[in-house]
């Protein structure tokens, strides 16, 4: 798995390079999931505390996939990240996490990820996205 630090989300940090990233800094809670799940093949937006976000990163782990993983407990803006993906899940979801994109496509939460896994159409996305070959 690939964790993203929260100082390469976009943020400047003390310890930092100081690097100008003002196409990194978005305002936009929502604009910046869209971004930040367009950048990997899979990405996973999840909590390091959470069970849930634990399986479906053992999932994709143990087929073989790395997803690129986003931990919001350890953003400054995390809750503002939750916020969005719930507005993006429609409020549907009893949990804000695990939310997962295949390809910058909006997968959904673990239920949704699941049914795709055990329906069988789980695989074929992972392939058009490029994270298996097989």
């Amino acid at each position: 798995m690939h964790y993203q630090a929260a100082e390469s989300w976009g943020y400047y940090g003390a310890a930092a390079a100081p690097v100008v990233r003002h196409s990194m800094a978005v305002a936009d809670p929502l604009e910046r999931v869209v971004r930040l799940a367009s950048g990997s093949a899979v990405v996973i937006f999840s909590l390091s505390s959470c069970c849930m976000c634990h399986a479906v990163k053992r999932l994709f782990c143990g087929m073989g996939v790395n997803p690129t993983v986003y931990e919001l407990d350890q953003d400054p803006r995390g809750k503002e990240i939750e916020r969005a993906l719930m507005r993006l899940l429609g409020g549907n979801s009893p949990a804000p996490v695990p939310v997962v994109f295949i390809g910058g496509k909006l997968v959904g939460a673990m239920d949704r990820v699941m049914a795709s896994h055990i329906n069988g159409t789980l695989v074929p996305l992972l392939k058009e996205a490029g994270a298996l070959w097989l």
